[in-house]
């Protein structure tokens, strides 16, 4: 099967004023279940159909912070978003949004949404940056051909059998390695050369990175490196990640925050800063931080995740009423 284009892949129908449909694709899953971000990004692609039609007189077409909570696995085929006008308001409007499957409520939230090019107020500069500062890139040209001094490309990510999702990506590691286990550096761009990240495409790239944990796993060993792909063929990986291969890092609750609002036509490239502060007890947190070529902060993304059994991700479902959650 052919790879879906990303808007493609995200798009919705209007069924009425407040309801929409979307058909979740089988080549953005993790394991069996559509990724996280992924279906961040059709709501968002429904959030944005909605202010652009049944509330096109608020003239509000940003969204600029959601939250969201997946309550239950979704799975791939269609899915039904219901919407509610919470408050409509001149600067900032809310709607809740619900997402269900066979009658199973699987992902709610509340989308606040402006009008940001035609904000105003208060600007004052605070002279916030990285830290640790990020290594330079100088020519994007170069990063894409391969001859950037301090970034190199990941040509695939371990398990692309069972994480499809991000092969849909292209991905930049610092040749030296990450600084630290706990923080991570990448540059994306889509593998589709048509594609571009647009403010939809927040919640998907916000929500793909490298799995954090299971450099913890391997005691050290970074099985994102540009060196450890070098090293080892896919089987081998497998192999060599052992336990961490048995593991899968449902995102309970996400927030985000848009900071800017990328062009009509969108980006081709975003700079992301994945950084965990605690992992307990099967339980941490994730802070995504998504920076566009000229190091303006575009988003600020807010994870709580769990590290479980990948059991867990292709488990028979429950009967509806049987008071089945994600976790």
């Amino acid at each position: 099967m052919a790879n879906l284009l990303f808007a493609k892949a995200t798009a919705c129908t209007q069924l009425d004023s407040h309801t929409y449909t979307a058909d979740f694709a089988p080549d953005w899953v993790i394991g069996t279940v559509p990724h996280g971000g992924y279906v961040t990004a059709c709501i968002q692609t429904v959030v944005r159909k909605h202010y652009s039609t049944t509330l096109k007189n608020q003239n509000q077409p940003h969204t600029i912070a959601f939250h969201l909570d997946f309550l239950r696995r979704t799975q791939t085929g269609l899915a039904t978003f219901k919407l509610q006008d919470i408050k409509l308001g001149r600067q900032t409007s809310i709607v809740h949004v619900s997402l269900s499957q066979d009658d199973r409520e699987e992902v709610v939230g509340y989308f606040t949404n402006s009008n940001i090019a035609t904000e105003t107020g208060v600007t004052y500069p605070t002279d916030w940056q990285l830290h640790p500062q990020p290594l330079p890139v100088k020519d994007f040209a170069a990063l894409e051909a391969g001859s950037d001094p301090h970034w190199a490309e990941r040509k695939e990510w371990p398990f692309v059998e069972l994480r499809k999702a991000p092969t849909k990506i292209r991905s930049w590691f610092p040749r030296a390695g990450q600084r630290t286990a706990a923080c991570l550096d990448v540059w994306y761009c889509f593998r589709d050369p048509g594609s571009r990240f647009k403010n939809e495409s927040l919640g998907f790239i916000c929500d793909t990175f490298p799995q954090i944990l299971e450099q913890y796993v391997l005691k050290g060993v970074d099985p994102y490196s540009v060196e450890f792909e070098q090293q080892y063929s896919q089987e081998q990986q497998k192999q060599v990640l052992g336990e961490g291969a048995k593991m899968w890092y449902p995102t309970l609750l996400l927030n985000l925050e848009i900071k800017k609002a990328l062009p009509v036509e969108g980006v081709r490239w975003l700079f992301i800063r994945l950084q965990a502060k605690t992992i307990k007890n099967g339980r941490y947190d994730l802070e995504v931080l998504a920076m566009d070529e000229g190091g303006e902060l575009v988003a600020v993304s807010n994870h709580v995740c769990f590290a479980v059994s990948s059991e867990r991700n292709v488990a028979a479902r429950r009967k509806v009423g049987e008071g089945e959650a994600k976790l």
